[in-house]
C-alpha cells in the first residue's frame, strides 16, 4: 500500500467510531439512547406516577398490562401505539405499567429513544438483540411532518427488514395523532399528488404496523376531578370537598381543558399553597 493510501486508511480509523460495548443492564431497569457517541445511560429514578392513580383510561390500562406482562414472560406481544388527547396519561402510563410489572416479579428493561434518534435505532436494535433481557423501546411524543424521512426508521422497529425485529423487544409510541401525521396534511397531499392513493400509504400504513391502538379522549369533569382527590389522598392532603372542587373547576376554567396533566398542575399549586411537599 502506498504511502497516500495508508495515511488515508489511518485517518479513517481514527474517525471511526469505536465499537459500541454492551452496558450493565444490571445497573437499572431504565435506560435512554444517546448518540454522538452511541451509548445507554441508566436511569436511577424514573419519573413516573403509580398506575393507581391514573383515573379514567382504565380499558387501556389494562389492555397495555397484560399485553407488557405477557412479553416480560417470554410469551408473544404486540407494539402499542397509545394515540390521542394531550396530557391524559398517554406516557404517563408507559412507564406506570413497567413499574407495575417490575412488582409482579418479572425482569423487564424500557429504552427510551428520542424521535430524532430514530436513524440510529438499527444500531440501538443490535445492541439490543445481543442481551438476554427483554425491553420496551419506547418514543413519546411521536410525529412525523411532511418531508420527514425518520418515519422510514421506524419500520426497522415495527418490521425489522430482513432480520425481523428482535424476539426481546418491543416497541411503544405515544402520538397525539392517530395516523402519526397531521390529517389535514394527509388530505393535502391526497389531493395534490399524481397518485393520491399511493401518496401517503407509506406514512400511514405506519400505524396499521401496531398491533395495539389504544385511544385516550379528554376527561370528564368526575374523571378531572376524581384525578385530583386521588393525588390528595395519596399525599395525604386533607382539604373540604366544596373547597377542592370550587378551586379545581377554576383552575381547568383558567386552563380551558381538563386533562390528568391540568390535574397534576392544580394538585401541585394545592400542594405548594398548603406547604406539603410531594418529591
Amino acid at each position: 500500500m502506498s504511502k497516500p493510501l495508508k495515511r488515508i486508511a489511518e485517518a479513517l480509523e481514527r474517525m471511526a467510531p469505536a465499537p459500541l460495548k454492551a452496558p450493565d443492564f444490571d445497573a437499572a431497569d431504565a435506560f435512554v439512547w444517546h448518540v454522538a457517541p452511541d451509548r445507554l445511560e441508566p436511569v436511577p429514578k424514573v419519573s413516573r406516577v403509580d398506575i393507581s392513580l391514573l383515573i379514567g383510561v382504565n380499558r387501556s390500562r389494562d389492555t397495555l398490562l397484560a399485553n407488557t406482562e405477557q412479553f416480560a414472560r417470554g410469551l408473544p406481544a404486540n407494539n402499542a401505539l397509545l394515540w390521542g388527547a394531550r396530557g391524559m396519561g398517554k406516557s404517563s402510563l408507559v412507564k406506570a405499567v413497567h413499574a407495575e410489572v417490575l412488582t409482579r416479579g418479572h425482569a423487564l428493561k424500557i429504552v427510551e429513544l428520542q424521535r430524532e434518534d430514530l436513524p440510529t435505532v438499527a444500531r440501538l436494535l443490535n445492541l439490543l438483540r445481543a442481551s438476554s433481557e427483554r425491553f420496551v423501546l419506547f418514543c413519546d411524543d411521536l410525529s412525523f411532518s411532511n418531508d420527514d424521512q425518520h418515519y422510514k426508521s421506524l419500520k426497522a422497529v415495527l418490521d425489522g427488514g430482513i432480520e425481523g425485529r428482535p424476539e426481546n423487544v418491543v416497541f411503544y409510541a405515544t402520538s397525539n395523532r392517530r395516523h402519526l401525521m397531521p390529517r389535514d396534511m394527509i388530505e393535502n397531499e391526497r389531493s395534490s399528488a399524481i397518485s393520491p392513493a399511493e401518496a401517503v400509504e407509506e406514512k400511514v400504513s405506519l400505524s396499521d404496523r401496531f398491533g395495539l391502538w389504544l385511544g385516550f379522549h379528554p376527561c370528564t369533569q368526575d374523571d378531572y376531578l376524581a384525578m385530583i382527590q386521588g393525588y390528595c389522598d395519596a399525599y395525604g392532603l386533607r382539604i373540604s370537598e366544596d373547597r377542592l372542587r370550587a378551586e379545581a373547576i377554576e383552575w381547568q376554567a383558567t386552563r380551558g381543558s381538563r386533562s390528568g396533566r391540568v390535574a397534576w398542575q392544580f394538585f401541585t399549586d394545592l400542594a405548594g399553597r398548603e406547604g406539603l411537599a410531594i418529591q
